[in-house]
């Protein structure tokens, strides 16, 4: 159970937040793309990883060809690469000048969190004023940095510096607010479960990234629902309800009221939301509107 949270936990984080990080993909790359229209609007929907090696191959004539036509561009958030926006945050939600990280913890984790930040190079109690959500996905995000991963190549950056120049429209689905509480608003035992978990397994977390970005940039459904979604939804079904299901209906919501107006629109989000039962898409059809394919 505790390896399938920490799993999970990866899986989550890159679809659900902007922390979230990814390894590189196979040079010819066919991410998938689907669209939803009516008369007089055309929603691009496209799945994403948010931080990729520099040089990642992602984008295919498709989906060049979408962003081209569209005249908006709408991410799951902005300003997550903004650090006066975040530390703020991050000082709210994810420290506790109360207590220790320590101390909360069961005594067997507190030894493995010690050789853990260690072996990441942390000082000594650097991670001591964390909330045992923030110290999970620290743990969870370091190893992948130091594999040598940059923030700079993520796709929503890429884009959002693309947008720029092109004059379009910048909009979100979400707040940096409402991201970060996912995790905040967390049960106490559900957070420590989190990073206990975490702990079991922190050093897989590059190759386990190899291979969903290796299924994503395949357009493989199949191989990411297997790695993002069907473990968390049958092992972890509160986290899995919270982060992922919930957040799909408000963002389908959206979507069909946007659908309403006119233009053209892309949008880019966690590739995990994108696939399984609980998809953008199946809420979106739940709504009787048609998503398809390109």
């Amino acid at each position: 159970m505790l390896s399938t949270l920490a799993r999970g936990a990866r899986r989550l984080a890159l679809a659900a937040t902007a922390l979230a990080l990814a390894a590189a993909g196979p040079a010819a790359a066919e991410p998938a793309l689907w669209a939803l229209r009516d008369a007089d609007s055309t929603i691009y929907l496209f799945g994403t990883v948010h931080v990729l090696k520099p040089g990642t191959e992602w984008r295919s004539p498709k989906v060049a060809a979408a962003l081209g036509r569209s005249d908006e561009l709408v991410l799951e958030v902005l300003g997550a690469d903004d650090p006066k926006a975040v530390q703020p945050l991050i000082a709210r939600y994810g420290v506790d000048p109360a207590g220790s990280l320590s101390a909360k913890l069961p005594d067997a984790d507190r030894p493995r969190l010690a050789a853990a930040a260690k072996a990441m190079g942390l000082p000594d109690g650097a991670m001591e004023p964390m909330r045992p959500w923030l110290a999970a996905l620290t743990l969870a995000v370091l190893p992948i940095v130091q594999a040598g991963y940059d923030a700079k190549s993520g796709v929503e950056t890429v884009l959002t510096a693309e947008a720029k120049a092109a004059g379009k429209t910048l909009g979100a689905l979400e707040t940096l607010d409402q991201q970060l509480r996912f995790f905040a608003d967390m049960p106490p035992e559900v957070e420590v479960a989190l990073l206990s978990a975490t702990l079991d397994d922190v050093a897989d977390g590059p190759a386990q990234l190899d291979r969903m970005v290796a299924a994503w940039a395949a357009g493989d459904m199949a191989g990411l629902e297997r790695e993002f979604v069907e473990e968390t939804r049958r092992d972890y079904p509160q986290l899995y309800r919270v982060v992922v299901v919930q957040r799909n209906e408000d963002w389908a919501g959206q979507l069909a009221r946007k659908l309403e107006g006119s233009g053209v629109s892309f949008v880019a989000v966690g590739a995990g939301h994108l696939v399984g039962p609980d998809s953008v898409q199946a809420q979106l059809e739940k709504r009787g509107l048609r998503v398809e394919r390109q």
